[in-house]
């Protein structure tokens, strides 16, 4: 199985960076996982956030990989348990589907991102950073499988 997390910018901070690189290699035991950071389009006095999500959402839809399942992350997407998650990725697995998780830019995503991505996932109803959310995506996806693999890392 292999899974793509698309984020918009780079991580900034360098606790954020070690973070992820924790669980992108726990997650190589389980699947093929990738990342593609696409660059943020920087705000400006003759640029609106309508045009940054645009040109943001174009490079986005570029780089969505062929016959995946496609999920934003997105605070009015559906909300999920670790468990109900884990379905979701073991269901994708055994149906030899791959999977691509979306986080946009600061600014969201452009209609023409969510014309495209019908699935949304929400982690909270709070607001995280877009750079935060990174973290506990690719937490969540190795606490998924942990749970599919019913090691003990996840605690009921």
């Amino acid at each position: 199985m292999k899974i793509t997390l698309i984020w918009v910018a780079k991580t900034n901070a360098a606790y954020l960076t070690e973070g992820v690189s924790v669980y992108v290699e726990r997650l190589k035991h389980y699947c093929q996982f990738s990342i593609v950071e696409i660059p943020d389009c920087k705000a400006s006095n003759k640029t609106s956030f309508d045009e940054i999500k645009k040109k943001e959402g174009v490079a986005i839809l570029s780089k969505i990989p062929a016959n995946a399942d496609l999920y934003l992350l997105d605070e009015n997407g559906k909300e999920f348990t670790s468990q109900q998650f884990a379905k979701v990725i073991e269901t994708n697995k055994d149906n030899s589907r791959d999977l691509c998780l979306i986080i946009g830019g600061p600014y969201g995503f452009s209609p023409d991102v969510y014309a495209r991505v019908p699935n949304k996932i929400s982690f909270s109803k709070m607001t995280f950073s877009h750079q935060m959310i990174r973290i506990f995506v690719v937490e969540q996806l190795y606490r998924a499988f942990t749970i599919i693999n019913e090691l003990p890392y996840h605690h009921n």
